[in-house]
This record gives C-alpha cells, structure tokens and sequence, in this order.
C-alpha cells in the first residue's frame, strides 16, 4: 500500500470514529467524559492533517495558532553558575542552611 493509500485508510477510520463518538455522545450525554474523547478525536484530526501536509511536502506544516509561539532549543552551558545568583535565595524556606525542616 503506497503512504497516500495508507493515509487515506486513516482519515475513513478517524472519520468512522468521529461519528461514533458522536453517536455516543447523543446515547450518554455532554459529559467531561465524552467531551474528553471528542477533543482527543479532534486532536487526532490535527495531528493528521499535518501528517498529510508533510508527506505532500508542503513543509513542516502550519505557523503557530495566535497565541503560541514556537519552541526554541536553549542550550545551557556545563559551567558552574556564579553563586553570586543564589544570594538571596535562603529566604525561600527549606533551603536555609540555619533552619531545619519540618
């Protein structure tokens, strides 16, 4: 089966699911439960049409939603930090090397 067969196999089951839930829904209710389930099913909806939008080759998919920003790798360094940073921090409970916990 070639990646747009398989692709296609995956949105009639996600869509199959999704009118499942539906149908669940009106049997059990707006409860969290089944709000819970529609949201993971709509998340899947997501997941896959960024899938698909990859695999066309379209790019890495959609700019972030308002609101969100990218994630960014931070490297941090192995040195020690300046322990001049830390003055102060005694006054934050526990870490005060005159008390002891409770």
């Amino acid at each position: 089966m070639s990646l747009h067969d398989e692709l296609t196999a995956i949105q009639r089951s996600l869509d199959a699911l999704v009118r499942s839930v539906e149908r669940l829904e009106d049997q059990v209710g707006a409860g969290l439960d089944i709000r819970r389930v529609r949201s993971d099913t709509d998340h899947l909806r997501e997941s896959l049409t960024l899938l698909k939008e990859s695999a066309a080759g379209d790019g890495p998919g959609p700019a972030p939603a308002a609101g969100r920003t990218a994630l960014a790798m931070v490297s941090i360094p192995d040195a020690p930090y300046d322990s001049t940073l830390w003055a102060g921090a005694e006054d934050e409970g526990l870490g005060a090397h005159d008390r002891r916990a409770p």
